[in-house]
């Protein structure tokens, strides 16, 4: 049986990431809601697919290299999903984001996101910084992380301006 050798999941552009500063100013999003037990998500594959047929259906999307999925944990018990759209979507949240954010490019296992966290917090404090909150862009899908052979992480730093 020949292996499937399709990749739905745009490759990173990693230097666009790498430590760098974001301005945004009413960044378009839809916000859904995944259930998890001690931030382990429970319905996170039915809750991507089903948004992003809504996006599509909408014809919202924006282009797959552009394309952001941030994941925000308020809680042990629910997840917040942000996806970047073109457009307010009917029966969604619509939400935007702006201020002033760092990213950081990391690459491994999702376990490793304490320890992400603290990198980044040794880097934001030599830079006199300090997040006010994170949000993870998770690059790949499990099987686009394996054919890359990178399971890429970019941490997202809300400051303050």
């Amino acid at each position: 049986m020949a292996e499937n050798t399709e990749i739905c999941c745009a490759p990173l552009d990693i230097e666009r990431y790498r430590n760098k500063e974001h301005v945004w100013k009413n960044k378009p999003f839809v916000r859904a809601y995944v259930k998890q037990i001690f931030h382990i998500p429970l319905n996170m594959g039915k809750v991507i697919t089903d948004t992003f047929a809504k996006i599509t259906e909408a014809q919202a999307e924006t282009q797959i290299e552009d394309f952001l999925m941030l994941a925000y944990d308020p809680s042990p018990w629910k997840s917040e999903l942000y996806f970047t759209v073109m457009k307010n979507i009917p029966d969604m949240e619509n939400v935007t984001l702006s201020g002033k954010y760092i990213s950081k490019v990391f690459d491994g296992p999702y376990n490793a996101v304490p320890q992400w966290i603290a990198e980044f917090d040794e880097y934001l404090n030599k830079k006199n910084l300090k997040a006010l909150k994170y949000y993870f862009h998770y690059a790949y899908c499990p099987k686009c992380a394996k054919k890359y052979g990178h399971n890429y992480v970019v941490a997202f730093a809300q400051i303050e301006e």
